[in-house]
């Protein structure tokens, strides 16, 4: 019997200002407390982080104030209640207030075979995918879910009908 896969997200934001700016003091007051909350949290796997416990100084784009989340959820349910209806969501309102606009899609959920730990490039090439052809298989939103069992986990972007 196949094992369930797991659920993939990464999810970027450009800072309104470098973290070490007073602007961005309410994100970063913060930063170690919801870290601390998504890894308690039930369905929780992994995350990206340095040795500091958080990902600020990972610079995966040109741009230098674009921050980057990666994570691994048991599935999009454990990911939507962390999100959504824990003190994170309350760091969520606040986000205008750090963080612009972006135009582009922000967020890219894909499944993983259990025990994988993406990588930044898989997760940045998930992440151009969806912002370049929308909702797939290989790339998806909250708004479209793709049932995990029914596309190989670490199929390439060049091999997936858009």
């Amino acid at each position: 019997m196949d094992r369930p896969r797991h659920l993939a997200q990464v999810n970027i934001a450009r800072a309104r200002a470098p973290i070490d700016d007073p602007l961005m003091a309410g994100f970063v007051d913060r930063l170690d407390a919801i870290n601390a909350l998504a890894e308690g949290s039930p369905g929780f796997i992994w995350r990206l982080k340095t040795e500091a416990g958080n990902a600020t100084t990972i610079q995966p784009y040109d741009d230098e104030r674009i921050l980057v989340n990666l994570s691994v959820w048991e599935s999009p349910e454990h990911l939507k209640q962390f999100v959504y209806r824990s003190a994170h969501a309350e760091v969520m309102r606040h986000r205008k207030s750090w963080f612009e606009r972006f135009g582009d899609a922000y967020l890219a959920m894909w499944w993983v075979d259990p025990g994988h730990i993406p990588t930044i490039d898989e997760a940045k090439e998930r992440l151009h995918h969806l912002q370049q052809h929308g909702d797939s298989k290989f790339a998806f939103s909250f708004s479209c879910l793709f049932p995990s069992y029914d596309t190989p986990a670490h199929t390439r972007a060049t091999s997936v009908e858009s």
